[in-house]
């Protein structure tokens, strides 16, 4: 597949990542130099420096021969207008864009996007893909990354493994002895700087992050049996009155009203605005590093305190001086990469990416065939992949056993009706059920290439 990507940017430099490395073709358009050679000499892709709007730049990028465009440039307008034309000069058959301003997506102006109009195929707004992401983590406590899978029936968690674990040492071969009626797999370990796609002997150890897939229903006795019983935040701050905290105050106001929620912005004005947007939040201005600010927020008895900012260095201050003062529970939106490894140690619970976030959206709509999403785990970890078995496929009618998968790849879960099966070596799939699957980030293009035809995964 030939895709060229208009911005390369942090989410365009991962998108062209992931997908250069599953061997497309793939073509980078930014105005820098700089980062177009930085890029070039670190992934097997092309660069063109200019305009991603502008038509000559878009054919020298190659966009006669274009099978997808993907336009994540800072700009909203860039984006739009170079989707468009992709569409009307170059036929690139599908288009997507990142747009960031609310304003082009108010339900009043839906007709926007079509191709009778502004001809893109899927639109992304990061703010509110993330508030989403967010609003689905708080409710699962203990977990610091959560992601709904198969129409929500089927739940991915990541969490650490504490000291007071249960099932630390503890071979996974014995989990379903321990916990026979549990529907939970666990699919994938990271031990300091290893990835382990785990075999039935092996073992989570104490510090270990642990991903497992289990049904939406167990859930809780799941979480329980690695230790995190904790009940869902009922009192919460949020720090940061931008998009993204705003979308997370509405989502939580619509969606669980028994949750209080005060929001902390530090501009007055927007502060204001805010206030007006939501009537069943607290909105208290001023500055969430104020300890006097903290205290009228009554932080003492907050469970759960989220610093959605523009700014990663408040976002990560904000957290630790709530978690001082008595909040119990830290979410912080981090996007510069390198402060990712230092959350674990200065003791903040869970980090949100945008940028991984968006590139997991972004994923879902590149992949072809009878897949039904892909999420990007642990950034660069791997990648879950959820897909329809179709009864061509190799891996119908047959034990598991028998299956040659690629190395680094493992199947955590099946769905069948609204049952999840946990396989096991005798398991047998079945046409029309959902299966989901791990993969390393290594083994992605493998499985691509064993799947492209008898199971049309890809």
């Amino acid at each position: 597949m030939k895709v060229i990507i208009c911005g390369a940017g942090q989410v365009g430099f991962n998108i062209a990542r992931y997908l250069s490395r599953e061997e497309n073709d793939v073509t980078l358009i930014d105005t820098e130099p700089r980062l177009i050679e930085q890029i070039s000499d670190t992934l097997d892709v092309q660069g063109v420096v200019g305009y991603a709007s502008h038509p000559d730049v878009l054919e020298q990028a190659g966009a006669r021969d274009a099978d997808l465009l993907i336009a994540v440039t800072h700009y909203d307008e860039v984006n739009m207008v170079a989707c468009q034309v992709a569409h009307a000069l170059f036929e690139v058959p599908r288009r997507i864009a990142r747009v960031r301003s609310q304003s082009y997506l108010q339900r009043g102006y839906a007709e926007l996007f079509n191709r009778q109009n502004m001809a893109i195929d899927e639109i992304i707004s990061p703010e509110i893909e993330v508030a989403r992401a967010i609003a689905y983590r708080l409710g699962i406590p203990g977990a610091f990354d959560a992601i709904p899978l198969c129409d929500g029936r089927i739940t991915l968690v990541g969490l650490r493994c504490d000291e007071d674990c249960p099932v630390v040492d503890t071979p996974l071969r014995q989990l379903t002895e321990l916990f026979p009626d549990l529907a939970m797999s666990v699919v994938a370990i990271r031990r300091g700087e290893r990835d382990i796609v785990p075999s039935a002997e092996d073992q989570m150890l104490v510090g270990d992050e642990v991903y497992f897939v289990a049904d939406t229903r167990h859930l809780k006795r799941a979480l329980a049996a690695f230790g995190h019983e904790e009940p869902e935040a009922r009192r919460l701050i949020v720090v940061g009155g931008g998009n993204i905290g705003t979308f997370l105050a509405e989502i939580l106001e619509q969606e669980s009203p028994g949750v209080e929620i005060k929001l902390i912005e530090i501009n007055r004005q927007r502060a204001e605005r805010v206030a007006r947007l939501l009537p069943g939040s607290v909105v208290i201005q001023g500055d969430a590093l104020d300890p006097e600010i903290l205290a009228e927020a009554n932080v003492k008895a907050t469970e759960t305190i989220v610093a959605v900012s523009n700014d990663d260095e408040v976002n990560i201050l904000a957290s630790l001086l709530a978690e001082r003062h008595g909040c119990k529970r830290s979410i912080a939106l981090i996007n510069k990469p390198v402060y990712g490894s230092l959350i674990g140690q200065l003791g903040i619970d869970a980090v949100v990416s945008p940028r991984a976030i968006t590139v997991s959206t972004i994923l879902q709509h590149v992949r072809r065939g009878r897949i039904r999403s892909v999420h990007s785990v642990g950034d660069g970890l791997g990648e879950i992949i959820e897909v329809d078995a179709l009864p061509t496929s190799a891996l119908v009618g047959r034990p598991l056993r028998e299956a040659k998968l690629p190395p680094g790849v493992l199947i955590g879960a099946i769905l069948r009706g609204d049952s999840m099966i946990v396989p096991r070596g005798d398991s047998v799939i079945k046409p029309e059920d959902r299966v989901v699957m791990f993969a390393i980030a290594k083994s992605v293009p493998l499985i691509e290439k064993m799947f492209s035809v008898k199971l049309e995964f890809f």
